[in-house]
């Protein structure tokens, strides 16, 4: 542990920062991970995960988050992982997301909990009603809320709430790992015995406190490049002591490599010795209109830090003191964010709305026609539901 606290941390810019972090998120190079599913199943096993919004102002954020990696990306691909392929399943990270299901293992625990107490989570929800809803599973088969029609209806208690007591038995089994989804339409989720669907006999193996610590190091160094405390531990402030143990072991068996940001003194950060050998984001004009939810943008301290840039959704500010507008999109031009546009899709009337824009900097004649190409490239995608 001395010898941890007394060397010297490698100082290193915000632009060598930004660099690695985009390096990282592989938003510095043209089809990093190619195309078609094998490019959204390269895609999300290297993120990690991928966040599932409800929000459809314009398209949902799993699908924009794969778009802005891969210019091919289709719905269908995402579609074929979860239903066909079966290598992606939704569940519980900071927030509900396709994760692999090579990691499985890792969110064993996460169920068990929820199975040991349930009480603790769905306190109305029986044992009998969740055995009643196995049983009627294993006969039907695979069933969304649609297909439950014998419920008696209550009334609801929050807004986003269903009025079909049916799908609070189903949310509880789904995080007790006793369902999963089996496909998704829109928000419109068909719950299937997690066994059947995947073909299982029996579970895979939970992992132990010690492998889930190192998956959530590993999976921040992959995804993050240049990692800190509340980057690897994003909304999950209990797992901090384990995971700063981690990586004061691997300090020492100088795995890992101390870092200070400038102008972040007080906040450590570590990389793993090859990592800060990458080179900057070559100057290329290479545009990028992401999500508020993309994993660039989804932790703002982190942002602020290293790209200057401060966002707020403010899809919950009253509209007088919207600054950005309600659904503002970061534009982002090689490793820079040089505007910010609140954009919105009129399906019924098949174009893109443009309904706000807000300038950063200064931007030359090339920069803002690669912006107005990237922006036609962008309407597409989001008015052609064929994809």
């Amino acid at each position: 542990m001395d010898r941890l606290v007394t060397r010297k941390p490698l100082v290193i810019t915000q632009k060598q920062a930004r660099a690695i972090w985009m390096r990282a998120q592989r938003l510095d190079s043209f089809e990093p991970f190619g195309a078609g599913p094998e490019a959204a199943q390269a895609a999300i096993a290297h993120l990690g995960y991928l966040q599932i919004d409800t929000i459809n102002v314009i398209e949902r954020c799993h699908h924009h988050i794969l778009y802005s990696r891969i210019p091919s990306y289709r719905r269908s691909d995402l579609a074929h992982l979860q239903s066909a392929e079966k290598s992606v399943f939704e569940y519980w990270t900071h927030a509900l997301s396709y994760v692999p299901t090579a990691d499985f293992s890792f969110f064993v625990p996460a169920m068990k909990r929820y199975r040991d107490n349930p009480s603790a989570w769905f306190g109305s929800v029986t044992t009998r009603e969740v055995s009643a809803m196995t049983r009627r599973l294993k006969t039907e088969g695979a069933l969304s809320i649609r297909d439950i029609d014998d419920d008696e209806l209550v009334d609801k208690n929050h807004p986003w709430a269903s009025r079909k007591p049916s799908k609070r038995v189903l949310q509880l089994m789904f995080y007790q790992g006793l369902v999963t989804i089996s496909a998704r339409e829109g928000m419109l989720k068909t719950y299937e015995l997690t066994g059947r669907h995947f073909g299982w006999d029996a579970f895979p193996r939970a992992a132990t406190e010690r492998q889930i610590t190192a998956y959530l190091l590993d999976r921040a160094l992959r995804s993050q490049g240049l990692v800190s405390l509340d980057s690897i531990c994003h909304l999950n402030a209990p797992a901090k002591a384990a995971v700063l143990e981690l990586i004061e072991s691997r300090v020492k068996r100088r795995l890992l490599v101390p870092v200070t940001v400038e102008g972040a003194d007080k906040t450590p950060h570590w990389a793993e010795p090859a990592t800060l050998d990458w080179a900057g984001v070559e100057a290329s004009n290479r545009v990028h209109i992401l999500s508020p939810f993309d994993p660039l943008i989804i932790q703002r301290k982190r942002l602020k830090l290293m790209f200057g840039y401060d966002h707020v959704f403010e899809a919950y500010v009253p509209a007088a003191k919207r600054r950005f507008g309600y659904f503002a999109l970061p534009v982002l031009v090689d490793d820079r964010v040089v505007a910010v546009a609140d954009l919105k899709t009129d399906r019924a009337a098949g174009k893109l709305l443009q309904q706000r824009w807000t300038w950063l900097e200064e931007l030359g004649a090339e920069v803002r026609t690669a912006i107005k190409a990237e922006l036609g490239r962008f309407e597409r995608f989001q008015l052609d539901r064929s994809a």
